[in-house]
């Protein structure tokens, strides 16, 4: 059988597991294809592309960050926050649209230093969390710290870029928190930092026009076995995440990881409701344009298929 090659992004490995078991376990293969895994931001070095100070307005810093190589026609299909994924899909040159929710339900944390002085969210009135603006850890700290504070402006998600960085300033003092997710939550449990506040939250999966509906049906059966093999075992695909920390910081056992933290789900389609939801959230913080109706936005026909 010939196989149908296509190029397909993966980001850190607790939101984009499944695409590696499907790739592992030939689950990709069994459905005609023959799928190259591009690793985010393929080439660049995120230690040189951090603020020499956090960045305070979210104005000030693309949406696509790490995702650029899709609007390059780098690869067809990529999956991250779903807030981040509807922004980028507005911000869109190319008429990228959300396709379908990731199968990644994922969780942040909002860490401090051990001898900080802050126990819980209302703690963190007015003090800087560092996050990835546009990405999940600045819209899920928006969403944890918002209802703990009386205004929006009390809420202080400052960009310094990816989670080791985030951590590094928090260390340094140059933040007084930082958003993280695995492995770097049990990172932060290792060194010994208190965790403030954590919170799931869903993803999305993007696609360029050219993904039709029969090969995105394809790839998402690959993505449904992986899933299933996920669920019965993580364990044996833990090393995924482990090897994202990098050895000078610490090594990360399986037994390292507290496993409840994982959640994968079978992708479903966007509804119009749930989305409309998503927008009114969007646009009351300021992240979205009120006219990015579900229309603009979401690529229903493409899920519906699978």
């Amino acid at each position: 059988m010939t196989l149908t090659k296509t190029r397909i992004e993966v980001n850190n490995a607790v939101f984009s597991l499944p695409y590696h078991v499907a790739k592992e376990e030939g689950y990709f293969e069994q459905e005609g294809y023959d799928v190259e895994l591009v690793p985010a931001g393929s080439g660049r070095d995120r230690d040189k592309e951090v603020p020499e100070q956090p960045i305070e307005d979210h104005r000030a810093v693309t949406s696509y960050g790490w995702h650029e190589g899709i609007e390059k026609g780098e690869f067809c299909m990529y999956r991250a926050c779903e807030w981040g994924q509807i922004r980028r899909s507005q911000d869109s040159a190319t008429n990228a649209k959300v396709i379908s929710k990731r199968a990644a339900v994922a969780t942040q944390a909002i860490v401090v230093r051990a001898d900080s002085p802050y126990n819980v969210p209302q703690d963190l009135r007015g003090k800087t969390v560092a996050v990835n603006f546009h990405a999940g850890s600045h819209y899920i700290t928006l969403a944890m710290l918002g209802g703990s504070m009386n205004n929006k402006s009390e809420v202080r998600a400052v960009h310094v870029g990816g989670p080791k960085q985030r951590l590094r300033f928090l260390e340094e003092g140059k933040v007084e928190a930082a958003a993280v997710m695995e492995p770097w939550i049990t990172v932060s449990a290792k060194k010994g930092l208190k965790i403030i506040s954590e919170a799931f939250y869903e993803g999305a999966e993007v696609a360029t026009p050219d993904v039709d509906p029969q090969m995105y049906a394809a790839i998402n059966r690959a993505i449904v076995k992986a899933v299933a093999k996920i669920n019965a075992d993580i364990r044996p695909y833990l090393h995924y995440m482990a090897r994202e920390v990098p050895a000078d910081i610490m090594t990360l056992t399986d037994d390292d990881f507290y496993l409840p933290r994982f959640r994968y789900v079978s992708p479903r389609p966007y509804t119009r409701e749930e989305y409309e939801h998503l927008h009114d959230w969007m646009t009351n913080w300021d992240l979205l344009k009120a006219d990015s109706s579900y229309d603009k936005i979401i690529g229903a026909k493409i899920a519906a298929a699978a």
